[in-house]
């Protein structure tokens, strides 16, 4: 009989896309047993990846750009064009043009870095004839309320003295007035919703700047200097757009994007999941499946935050189905997954190594990894039989 696992990860931030740990876990779960099928969903979040991966789903195109990257300079970007939609849809993936991987590891400033490229994508889509985008939220090096990508569409950011601030969240603390006058007219006419993840909010103790702020390169000082910023920038917000963006779900997005879009270009905030797991028939297939394999590159206690591995073990459970989790690495409070659907979890790290050597051999560590776990299951399986005659 045989026994069909779906592998329905997430990619690896700054190692594999989501196309390569399915295909790797496929590798491992195939060299177990030959009763295996294996379904590979490699799924998007709306970070890294995402728009490759929506392109093959629904055999659109992927569109490549030239624009500024987080830093300033110059770099390759791209968006997609869906294939099967009712109306002309793109899809901005926030991390192909503001991504963490595009600051390199000495220039991590979020104080400074910038969404402008991310804007400069938009500019493309439309010119593309998209009359709705997706942005996609996740895996940014940023921290500027998408004030970046604002501008990129024409909206000004002035001081009290009428001069544009600076790039980068830090020029927030700067800001004294919106200018919208010059957005480009095409935004009215243009769907936007944000592919985020809820969760995360603007400011406050949990805020995006003292949540994220570390990862992307900011000390405790800058933290709290950004944290300020935002602040500030929600109050500008409020006066010259009418709109509280401080605890709105998702205002927090990829360094307070979402906020920026929501107030800014009246763009719609939505659970990622909602937004892009409709396209993979996500739970058609967990139906189908005796087993489901998924995977991140980090499972820690903000994985339950709407992150890939607790979405999946939200719907494997209510679907009845066991979820297992490859992770590259397993930090504090992870197994919190297992309030959420998940049955077990485990490190792809198999010895004492630098973070370049672990990614490194991600792909070969996932083959074997997947291999155990689907050994071990066959074994559960044969003695559960064997117990029930």
């Amino acid at each position: 009989m045989p026994l069909r696992v779906l592998v329905a990860p997430s990619g690896y931030k700054e190692s594999l896309e989501a196309e390569s740990v399915a295909s790797a876990i496929a590798a491992g779960a195939r060299a177990a047993s030959e009763r295996v099928q294996v379904i590979e969903l490699p799924l998007a979040d709306g970070g890294e990846g995402t728009a490759r991966t929506m392109a093959r789903v629904t055999g659109g195109r992927v569109v490549e750009v030239r624009v500024t990257g987080p830093v300033g300079t110059q770099i390759d970007a791209h968006f997609a064009m869906l294939g099967n939609s009712d109306r002309p849809t793109a899809v901005v993936e926030l991390a192909a043009a503001a991504g963490l991987r595009h600051v390199p590891v000495g220039r991590r400033d979020p104080m400074r870095t910038t969404t402008r490229g991310a804007g400069e994508l938009v500019l493309a889509a439309l010119d593309a004839g998209a009359e709705r985008i997706v942005v996609g939220c996740g895996d940014s090096g940023v921290n500027d309320g998408g004030a970046g990508l604002a501008l990129a569409l024409g909206i000004r950011f002035l001081d009290r003295d009428g001069v544009d601030i600076t790039d980068g969240g830090i020029g927030l603390a700067d800001l004294d007035r919106i200018d919208r006058s010059g957005l480009d007219p095409r935004i009215g006419a243009t769907r936007i919703d944000v592919a985020c993840n809820t969760a995360n909010v603007l400011t406050g103790e949990h805020g995006v700047a003292r949540l994220f702020g570390p990862q992307k390169g900011a000390s405790a000082d800058e933290v709290e200097q950004l944290a300020a910023a935002l602040e500030h920038y929600a109050e500008v917000i409020e006066r010259h757009c009418g709109r509280d963006v401080r605890a709105i779900p998702g205002g927090g997005a990829s360094g307070g994007v979402g906020a920026g879009l929501h107030a800014l270009l009246g763009a719609q905030l939505i659970s990622r999941f909602d937004v892009l797991f409709p396209y993979f028939d996500v739970d058609e297939q967990i139906a189908r499946a005796d087993l489901i394999i998924t995977a991140e590159g980090g499972l820690d206690s903000k994985t339950a935050r709407g992150k890939i591995p607790a979405e999946i073990g939200r719907r494997g459970r209510m679907a009845g189905k066991p979820v297992i989790v490859l992770a590259g690495t397993v930090g504090d409070g992870a197994q919190v997954v297992l309030d959420h659907g998940v049955c077990a979890y485990f490190s792809t790290v198999d010895k004492p190594q630098t973070l370049a050597e672990a990614m490194e051999r991600t792909r070969e560590q996932l083959t074997l990894m997947a291999e155990h776990v689907i050994r071990t299951f066959i074994a559960g399986m044969a003695l559960s039989e064997k117990a029930h005659g």
